[in-house]
């Protein structure tokens, strides 16, 4: 067992991992805070930030619906309105010129407001289907 070689294999096993320097732990752990911050922070102004201020835009345009308005339910139904009654949460619309068809519809169904009938413009979309 005078063989170099052998030497070389007995060293290696009993060889220890040098010991981390005296404070090294505590610097992982503040990045690894400081990096679970700046994601939470990420988080907040990509996506909750955007919903929040999206939903606020839906509430307020289900709030200035009125008679007259043209709108377009969630399942793609276009109308008039000819009713609002907010106690019930329910807008009754018309779909049909000729016969005077009307829908009854809960105020959340109403997916946007069309202010420009011929081109389709909408004043503010409360597309919550993406």
């Amino acid at each position: 067992m005078s063989d170099p070689l052998w030497q070389c294999v007995l060293l290696a096993q009993n060889a220890q991992p040098p010991a981390p320097p005296a404070g090294q732990n505590e610097n992982a752990f503040g990045q690894l805070m400081f990096m679970l911050v700046a994601f939470g922070l990420l988080m907040y102004f990509f996506l909750l930030r955007p919903q929040k201020r999206k939903e606020q835009q839906f509430r307020q345009m289900i709030a200035e619906l009125k008679e007259n308005d043209h709108v377009v339910t969630a399942g793609g139904i276009h109308g008039v309105v000819t009713n609002v009654q907010r106690d019930a949460e329910r807008v009754t619309i018309r779909v049909d010129e000729a016969t005077g068809t009307k829908l009854r519809v809960s105020m959340g169904s109403i997916a946007r407001v069309i202010t420009d009938q011929g081109n389709g413009n909408a004043v503010t979309a409360g597309d919550r289907s993406k």
